[in-house]
């Protein structure tokens, strides 16, 4: 089965709203840097970090039962959410992404069925892997499709209590189309329950904007904006309890809110043109950064290579000082008298 993590983290403030036994969060007010999240979501996961991570927040928990889901949700425009369970203060809230968690699922359980989806609806962006093409294939993502899904009969428009925010109006909209993304992924999944309660790990990494919007259109002291924070609030936990029962409890569902990030985040691409560069980008000819991996892989190279030498040296000895009197029936076959009897 799958573990989600539902991190909370509210503009200096990272919160847990549930977990599963197995893993260890401890209560109190210990800040974690901001870059250093994605960290808490493998090592939960039983994933190894490049970095250790001293921070009293996490705990070692059962090394034998790891979650195998993680959900994390980031909200942005907003200091802090009342939501249920651990928070945490945050230092440095700079941008993060779960690019690491997602390849590390990818390269070791390619050969099976992990879930993983990246998806921030306000800026028509997702990112889908394994079998989660298959199971969110009807997933709104676009603006165009989240507009349209909102109207349809069985959105949430139809039962969530929308008070002082309009339907016909764009900014509310645009957060009430992501809180229906939060109810659609619970709606697909528990229609493919299997996925579910497998053996491969499952990663749901979500960015909300539209509360942000919603404050600078009509102002953090408005009555929309206090009506869209309670209403997310709601929402974020209704969604946080599904994910957890649909992984049978072995779950954990991460919150990160934030007031805004201290720099823009940045991803590493690389075009064509640098191509011709390359060449030229090592001058000074220095050797390669150190890989944290060296160490282990020359031990397992040297002391094989140790074993299998005194293993030929063993059987070339045996096979050289070999008794033929103890061999097999047919070299003494070969014998003439025995022949000719």
């Amino acid at each position: 089965s799958s573990l989600c993590l539902f991190l909370g983290v509210c503009g200096g403030e990272f919160s847990i709203l549930r977990s599963p036994q197995s893993v260890a969060f401890r209560d109190g007010s210990w800040p974690i840097p901001g870059e250093r999240i994605p960290d808490v979501a493998a090592l939960t996961m039983g994933f190894s970090v490049e970095e250790d991570l001293p921070w009293p927040g996490l705990g070692v928990g059962d090394l034998f039962h790891r979650p195998q889901a993680t959900v994390l949700v980031t909200v942005k425009g907003v200091d802090k959410l009342p939501v249920k369970g651990f928070s945490y203060p945050i230092e440095n809230a700079v941008p993060f992404s779960l690019d690491s968690v997602a390849n590390a699922i990818h390269n070791l359980f390619s050969e099976e069925t992990p879930v993983v989806l990246q998806l921030a609806p306000s800026e028509e962006r997702v990112y889908m892997v394994g079998k989660a093409n298959a199971v969110f294939e009807d997933l709104s993502v676009t603006l165009r499709q989240l507009r349209s899904r909102l109207f349809q009969d069985s959105s949430i428009l139809s039962s969530l209590p929308l008070n002082s925010l309009s339907r016909n109006n764009e900014v509310d909209l645009l957060f009430l189309s992501e809180l229906q993304v939060l109810h659609d992924i619970a709606s697909l999944l528990s229609r493919h329950k299997h996925l579910a309660k497998d053996h491969s790990p499952d990663l749901y990494s979500l960015e909300l904007s539209g509360l942000e919007e919603v404050g600078k259109r009509y102002g953090e002291d408005s009555q929309q904006f206090k009506d869209a924070s309670q209403i997310l609030v709601d929402s974020l936990q209704k969604f946080a309890d599904e994910m957890f029962n649909l992984y049978g409890g072995n779950a954990v569902v991460e919150v990160v809110a934030v007031k805004e990030f201290n720099s823009p985040l940045s991803r590493k691409t690389r075009s064509i043109l640098q191509a011709s560069q390359s060449k030229n980008e090592n001058p000074y000819n220095l050797a390669y950064p150190y890989n944290y991996d060296y160490s282990v892989i020359f031990n397992i190279v040297l002391w094989m290579m140790i074993g299998l030498a005194l293993a030929v040296i063993v059987i070339s000895y045996n096979l050289w000082n070999m008794d033929p009197g103890y061999d097999s029936i047919i070299y003494r076959m070969t014998n003439q008298k025995i022949r000719m009897d």
